[in-house]
């Protein structure tokens, strides 16, 4: 007796500039299940695909590499999740000017989501969500280096950067462009089964259980604050990262007071002075452990620290990592 068909369709917005492995990650993982499905049944009802999705009538679509991708669907087609590509970019601030280039895909999200279908990003992705309002008010997560933009243009959005894949009334945000095979993984177990989300984990080598980006956030590589007071307060902290500082001690450097200084700290680094000073010093740790042979006991006397102890704890609050698993991770080795 023929069993009834299971079809599981996840639609990916068609939008131009899209990063390939935003949209060929998420088709190959399914083909790839879908494999996995028919070895372990070859009469599978399970039916696993991926359709191109558009807002502007196209015919036919290519990535911002200039890849084919296949025919593009209408928005009127069936679906049980619509993915937002993440989008290539220079800069968080070219990341935002891009965003005017989007209106029809702006509006079909707002459409689909009035529908009740599922919404989901990757990485940079999310600020098409936001820009229509469907994140106002809930928990989102984004790019790591995209934070400081994010939290500027939508201060009504809970963001928690560090979180790898975050769920909130039936919109799914996520990390950058790998993070997003973590949430495909989590829907293959709930639509299909927790076994095939696994095997298929396993034949593509993907950590299932990887849930934070706090290991690979770097302050270098984020966007920094352009402004006379962020750039003075950081050079007097870096300089003095090896002891103790205090508020009064930096906005007296600074030429401010604490008041504007405390003002100025949230809005630009969305920290206080003191937060920022301890990620600072996570920065410095987290360089020292990756490119030299020191203690940690000696990292944390370079790092302004005097209890080993207490900055473990900072380091792992940071970092989601022990130093030593960090070390261990991240270290550069020599060929």
């Amino acid at each position: 007796m023929s069993r009834t068909e299971q079809r599981f369709t996840v639609g990916l917005l068609a939008l131009d500039g899209a990063m390939a492995s935003s949209l060929v990650g998420p088709m190959d993982m399914l083909r790839i299940a879908q494999k996995l499905a028919q070895v372990r049944d070859p009469a599978t009802p399970l039916r696993l695909q991926t359709v191109l999705v558009g807002a502007r009538g196209q015919a036919s679509f290519s990535d911002s590499g200039g890849l084919a991708l296949g025919p593009v669907h209408s928005p009127d087609h069936a679906l049980d999740v619509l993915v937002v590509p993440g989008y290539m970019h220079s800069s968080a601030h070219d990341a935002v000017e891009r965003l005017g280039q989007y209106g029809p895909e702006i509006e079909l999200l707002r459409a689909l989501s009035l529908r009740g279908v599922p919404l989901a990003a990757s990485c940079c992705g999310a600020f098409l969500l936001a820009e229509a309002g469907l994140l106002d008010g809930h928990e989102a997560t984004t790019s790591w280096w995209l934070d400081g933009a994010f939290r500027r243009r939508y201060p009504r959005v809970k963001l928690s950067v560090d979180r790898m894949v975050v769920e909130d009334d039936g919109v799914t945000t996520t990390g950058a462009s790998t993070a997003v095979m973590g949430y495909m993984l989590q829907l293959l177990a709930r639509h299909a089964d927790p076994a095939l989300a696994q095997h298929t984990a396993r034949m593509m080598l993907i950590d299932p259980d990887r849930q934070s980006q706090a290991p690979y956030i770097s302050l270098a590589l984020g966007e920094r604050p352009r402004h006379s007071l962020s750039e003075k307060a950081e050079a007097f902290l870096q300089r003095e990262l090896h002891r103790e500082l205090s508020i009064a001690e930096l906005a007296g450097h600074c030429g401010t007071s604490e008041r504007s200084l405390l003002r100025h700290f949230r809005q630009h680094y969305g920290a206080s002075p003191l937060a920022h000073l301890q990620h600072l010093r996570v920065e410095r740790a987290k360089a020292l452990l990756e490119t030299t042979l020191l203690s940690f006991e000696e990292i944390v006397e370079r790092c302004g620290y005097s209890d080993a102890s207490s900055f473990r704890k900072l380091f792992k609050r940071a970092t989601s990592l022990t130093p030593a698993d960090y070390r261990e991770r991240f270290r550069l080795r020599a060929h």
